[in-house]
């Protein structure tokens, strides 16, 4: 798919955000666990999403669309015990399918592409659970072990092992504390859903979990996929740096505290409305910004923002704060702390004009405001994608975004989406 994008076209009206792609494939994995119906709504048509839906078909489950976004998963039997190469190349996430798969079927094997220095956290974590793991090369051989008491500190607040460990827990202890977990909105859905389906878990949404397993009395339940908060931050970003006027709706303001203190920080203006109706969601208002203006406070040389573990700020929304710093008065310290090389990408920001200076590959220094340019972009990265498909809506002239079925791996149609709100965006697919 290529874009053609005629930039600084303000955005105006009522955007709706898509269900969380990372919550709809835990809850899917999670399904997996009973042989009972387990309905998800408001899932995402996202081809990460898609990508697993098949996996889970083929280890055996039966997959109903209801109606969009609605599906009925029931898995009477899982059936395979292996995740093969071509499997966990086309969805790494497929590796939460370990947790249903070892807890029905005992004796599981998954291949893995690359080093499994990637996965050590996850295979510390299995072991520490008493789980026992053979290594093959670059595959790894598991056999289910159950226990009664466990208490475990994970090496890293990693998302994929919490919710490895989460599952596992469920369904093969009785009593296991976790440390150092993952507290990521999704993580606290699919700890919700594994509440309904029998467990009791202390610690929702904490660093510091408590879950007291079921074992095989898992039952069905219903769960309502939360709005994706990326998405969400996302689009605020755009309207701000597009001078736009927008309404975001299914907002939980919890999942948007840090990444809305930092948008402050670099000047953005917004402002939250209550619920009326008594559902709990919010309503996140973007009004037209005005010179924004980076927001130091009195003992600060400069403003910065920091990438953490859940709660901080999301490294997934580094590229998006470096755009939008780039259209702030004032200078900005981008700090990704925890990924190697995540700002790369801003040599193709410099091209259309942005002042940065790349001080190593976890810091960079944004000047603004910069007047953007027009450019050519080709294969964005799935994470730094929407950030560069951000420059591109608030740079004078025309841009062209080569391979740009990316911007939907992780959002639901959101092009279309912006599209709607009165970008100007040419799709072509070739």
């Amino acid at each position: 798919m290529q874009l053609t994008i005629e930039g600084q076209a303000p955005l105006h009206g009522d955007y709706h955000p898509s269900g969380n792609s990372n919550a709809a494939i835990a809850t899917l994995a999670a399904s997996l666990l009973t042989d009972a119906p387990v309905t998800l709504r408001r899932v995402p048509n996202a081809q990460n999403v898609a990508n697993v839906l098949e996996i889970a078909r083929q280890l055996g489950a039966t997959i109903t669309e209801i109606e969009p976004g609605t599906l009925q998963i029931q898995t009477p039997h899982v059936k395979s015990r292996v995740l093969d190469l071509t499997t966990t190349r086309r969805a790494p996430a497929s590796m939460l399918f370990l947790a249903p798969m070892i807890a029905r079927r005992r004796h599981v094997r998954i291949e893995w592409a690359e080093s499994l220095s990637r996965i050590r956290t996850h295979m510390t974590a299995l072991r520490d659970l008493g789980q026992e793991i053979e290594i093959d090369g670059t595959a790894v051989n598991l056999t289910a072990v159950e226990w009664d008491t466990k208490s475990i500190l994970l090496t890293e607040m990693s998302v994929t092992a919490t919710a490895l460990v989460c599952m596992l827990a469920a369904a093969l202890g009785k009593q296991t504390t976790i440390y150092n977990a993952a507290s990521e909105p999704h993580l606290r859905t699919l700890q919700q859903q594994l509440v309904q389906m029998g467990a009791r878990i202390e610690g929702i949404g904490s660093n510091l979990l408590t879950i007291y397993g079921i074992g095989e009395n898992f039952k069905g339940t219903t769960i309502d996929l939360p709005s994706d908060h990326i998405e969400i931050a996302s689009i605020a970003a755009i309207a701000a740096m597009t001078e736009g006027h927008i309404t975001i709706h299914d907002v939980h303001p919890p999942d948007l505290q840090m990444i809305l203190k930092g948008y402050e920080r670099l000047g953005l203006n917004f402002y939250l409305e209550a619920p009326k109706n008594g559902n709990g969601k919010h309503i996140l208002h973007i009004p037209e910004q005005q010179n924004m203006r980076v927001a130091r406070l009195a003992d600060e040389t400069d403003v910065s923002i920091d990438t953490a573990p859940w709660p901080g700020f999301p490294s997934d929304l580094v590229a998006m704060a470096a755009v939008l710093a780039t259209q702030t008065r004032g200078t900005t310290l981008i700090h990704e702390k925890l990924y190697d090389n995540r700002l790369l990408f801003t040599d193709k920001l410099k091209g259309m004009g942005a002042q940065i200076l790349l001080c190593d590959p976890h810091r960079a220094i944004v000047i603004g405001k910069s007047h953007l340019r027009g450019e050519y972009i080709d294969s964005p990265d799935v994470r730094t994608g929407l950030g560069l498909f951000a420059a591109t809506l608030c740079a004078e002239g025309k841009s062209t975004i080569d391979n740009a079925e990316l911007m939907n791996y992780v959002f639901e149609n959101v092009v279309q989406k912006l599209i709607t709100l009165g970008a100007q965006i040419q799709v072509a697919d070739l």
